[in-house]
């Protein structure tokens, strides 16, 4: 099965990222703003799109400042049953460069040695496909949505996230 991987460096206290991957207000402010989530395993967080085009996860996992996951329960077919994961690694330039030597450029372009490193995963895709492409771009743009937001307090949410 195909799955979709980003690493990105937020120069941001974890408690910051995590905040914004797991709360209604976070989330609304980088993915889009019909959000309807509540912070607790086992509920379904509703993410509602154009022409009331929604996707529904339930919430797997939440390990506070380090680990999110949902399970995709309703949206468009391919979606269904993927699992969307965002691990969060706060540590130095340096610790971090030792273990993912491929980040050099995301770092030496941080305004801080400090921050966290999010580790994203979008898993279960039946077939590589032209929607599993298209999600893989726009996710590379929610996430540097939720960079903006975390680094400086403005995300990019839809319907702007591939607005330059």
């Amino acid at each position: 099965m195909p799955n979709i991987r980003h690493t990105v460096w937020i120069c941001a206290a974890k408690e910051v990222v995590y905040r914004a991957i797991s709360t209604q207000e976070g989330l609304s402010s980088w993915w889009t703003p019909f959000t309807i989530a509540k912070a607790e395993n086992g509920t379904v967080s509703r993410f509602t799109f154009g022409n009331g085009y929604f996707k529904a996860m339930e919430i797997k996992e939440l390990e506070p400042f380090q680990t999110v996951k949902w399970f995709c329960v309703a949206g468009a077919d391919e979606w269904i049953g993927t699992l969307i994961s965002f691990e969060l690694l706060y540590a130095d330039q340096e610790t971090l460069l030792s273990i993912y030597p491929e980040m050099q450029g995301q770092f030496e372009q941080g305004s801080s040695s400090w921050g966290t490193l999010l580790l994203f995963q979008h898993d279960n895709w039946e077939a590589y496909s032209a929607m599993f492409a298209e999600c893989s771009y726009t996710w590379g743009a929610f996430l540097r949505s939720l960079k903006l937001l975390c680094e400086t307090g403005k995300g990019k949410p839809w319907p702007n996230q591939h607005r330059v």
